[in-house]
């Protein structure tokens, strides 16, 4: 089905550009979210009348993303989730999540904004990014971690699941150490 697409299209097209695409694609998303228009003769005339217009608009949605990229660039947000000692997380973070974190520091994000591949399950920081226009994304890092203490650990470049591992070696350890002195005590005072 070949379309006029209305805004640009990531790994697709710009703003007037008549692209073929599959039926279900136009149908289901393209047409419904406004972002495109069928490529019939009236609708290319309705178009080109409009252009100018469509185009002003789409530079003042571009505008405003870029002001509010600006609030974003090099943000990091702090999500406290419960973990096991693997660093696996109990849950996981998704979009909603990321979104309504940046919310509470004053930027306006919806949750289909966030770019996520696939949830974060694991303790860590994650470079996540957010497209606030078609045209303007940018990059969050979002810093996982079971307490404030914790993120701030990660935020200096430690990784926490290691620090769990050595705890829990040392407490292992201890015991031992103490047995083996005791037993030298009691060496000492047999002899």
């Amino acid at each position: 089905m070949d379309i006029i697409l209305l805004e640009r299209v990531e790994k697709l097209g710009n703003i007037g550009d008549v692209v073929s695409v599959k039926a279900g694609y136009a149908r289901n998303f393209l047409l419904p979210k406004r972002k495109a228009l069928r490529a019939s003769a009236e609708n290319k005339k309705l178009f080109e009348a409009q252009r100018a217009q469509i185009e002003a608009d789409n530079q003042k949605k571009r505008e405003a993303a870029s002001a509010n990229a600006g609030k974003i660039a090099g943000k990091t947000v702090v999500l406290i989730r419960q973990a096991g000692d693997s660093g696996q997380l109990y849950g996981s973070v998704a979009s909603r999540d990321i979104a309504e974190a940046l919310s509470t520091e004053g930027v306006t994000v919806v949750k289909s904004q966030v770019v996520l591949d696939k949830p974060i399950k694991v303790l860590g920081l994650h470079a996540v990014r957010v497209v606030l226009h078609p045209e303007v994304a940018e990059t969050v890092t979002v810093n996982v971690a079971r307490s404030n203490e914790e993120a701030a650990l990660q935020a200096k470049g430690v990784d926490v699941t290691k620090l769990v591992d050595e705890d829990e070696e040392e407490e292992e350890a201890a015991p031992a150490a103490e047995a083996s002195d005791e037993a030298e005590e009691a060496a000492d005072s047999e002899a």
